[in-house]
């Protein structure tokens, strides 16, 4: 195991904080989606390394900005569908709103 996936694994062990179970296919779509952009990120540090052209990094850089968006956005949906979902249920609601309405407020 390398050294971020331990780090993750420890952080998984060691946070309070709240957990969300994912199905496999969740997990599989967000993090091909997340090596994708991984990839675009380590291409836009080769070209730079390459001395190319202004206009065709920030092309790159413009498309990794639409790529987390589409995460964000895929996260997002994903999140109230279900976690939101969940705690209304079980009788939060104020938390579960105000919760989803700031976290849009930081995505904004």
């Amino acid at each position: 195991m390398d050294e971020m996936n331990l780090e993750m694994e420890q952080e998984k062990t060691d946070c309070p904080c709240r957990r969300k179970h994912r199905d496999p296919q969740e997990e599989h779509d967000l993090i091909n989606r997340l090596n994708r952009i991984e990839g675009q990120i380590r291409g836009i540090g080769a070209m730079v390394r390459d001395d190319r052209y202004c206009t065709e990094i920030l092309t790159q850089v413009s498309a990794v900005q639409s790529a987390l968006n589409g995460f964000a956005k895929t996260l997002l949906s994903s999140h109230i569908r279900t976690c939101v979902v969940d705690d209304i249920k079980s009788g939060n609601e104020k938390q579960a709103i105000d919760e989803l309405c700031e976290t849009i407020k930081r995505m904004m």
